[in-house]
């Protein structure tokens, strides 16, 4: 293994990422396109009990775990400082007193080392995290943060075809499961009841499928979610969570079921239109929510029928991850990127585009 590693530090474009946007402190070496290792510390059980990511404890949590995971990452990837090419770290978008943590420590590690320091976009790392085919491809970005369309017509370079109006999807994932009663988070927790229910026990919008446009909306949709469930808290005489009520309701799966149906049909249509309307032979879907098993199995199907290409990221790079980091950081370096002042900040709102 060790002489293994020494060929490949020979190469070009060692890579450290460093990635703590969010509530995930991580960190990985990535070199010729290989992932060598990938930490990631998840704060998930830390928030569970507010149910959602508090910026002041992420934060908190990031400074006392930043530097071990960084340790851990260059032992897992059995390479020493001197060998790194450069640092990457996400600089938005995110919790600017997460970021802030995660440049910190990359900063200083480029200033001790004399290596580069390449902040990148956090979306944009997930938009390249697939295994891709020659561009051009529509990409499917959707996290608990995030849902957004893009085209890409070549490495680089991306235009936003849309995003939500209002809840991202993995957003109101959380929300509906909250409501239904289930915990935190909810993605994991409404794809695990959906596999016993009917998705079609329960006729729930699809928003902005019609639209006429490439934005999505799923306020809507969970807000129909919460008269559901008033309504049948209502015919049992319980009450609902929001009411303080603790009891589930009968047809929590046909629930979860019917829900999720409605998000993955908005998410697959929308995005296969897109590719048919722009002429993209290639689908690329990453983000978080992209872990869904059914969200990836329906993606399939209907690439499958419309004879377009699919590159779903590997669920390890799904979730916040600083692999995809390191990944796109040298993917910049091989084109000719350069670095910027070392006197750039965080952003907290860096937008795609």
């Amino acid at each position: 293994m060790a002489a293994n590693r020494k060929s490949l530090c020979k190469r070009k474009r060692m890579i450290l990422g460093i990635e703590t946007s969010c509530d995930e402190t991580a960190a990985a070496v990535a070199n010729g396109g290989e992932i060598l290792s990938s930490v990631v510390s998840s704060q998930t059980d830390l928030h569970a009990v507010y149910g959602g990511v508090v910026p002041e404890v992420a934060s908190r949590q990031h400074l006392r775990l930043i530097d071990a995971v960084i340790r851990k990452a260059m032992r897992s990837a059995e390479v020493s400082s001197g060998q790194l090419n450069a640092v990457a770290v996400t600089r938005g978008p995110g919790l600017p007193s997460a970021l802030l943590v995660g440049v910190a420590a990359a900063r200083g590690l480029s200033l001790r080392l004399q290596k580069p320091l390449v902040p990148v976009h956090h979306i944009e790392a997930h938009l390249y995290s697939p295994d891709l085919k020659p561009l051009p491809f529509v990409a499917l970005i959707v996290s608990g943060g995030h849902t957004l369309l893009v085209d890409v017509r070549r490495w680089g370079s991306h235009e936003v075809l849309g995003r939500t109006l209002d809840d991202a999807a993995g957003e109101a994932f959380d929300k509906a499961a909250r409501l239904i009663g289930l915990s935190y988070p909810g993605g994991p927790e409404i794809e695990r009841e959906a596999r016993e229910g009917n998705p079609r026990a329960f006729d729930f919008p699809r928003p902005m499928l019609q639209s006429g446009d490439w934005n999505f909306s799923f306020s809507g949709l969970k807000t129909a979610v919460r008269y559901t469930v008033a309504r049948l808290n209502a015919e049992r005489g319980t009450r609902s969570v929001e009411q303080g009520g603790k009891s589930k309701i009968p047809q929590v799966a046909d629930l979860c079921a019917s829900f999720q149906a409605a998000v993955i049909e908005v998410l697959t249509e929308k995005t296969v239109r897109a590719a048919k309307v722009l002429g993209a032979r290639q689908i690329a879907v990453s983000g978080g929510v992209a872990c869904n098993t059914a969200l990836r199995a329906e993606f399939e199907r209907r690439c499958q029928a419309e004879g377009i290409h699919l590159a779903l990221a590997e669920k390890k790079l799904c979730t916040d991850n600083a692999a995809m980091i390191a990944l796109l950081a040298e993917k910049k370096l091989a084109h000719g990127f350069e670095p910027p002042p070392a006197d750039w900040d965080i952003d907290p709102d860096w937008i795609l585009g």
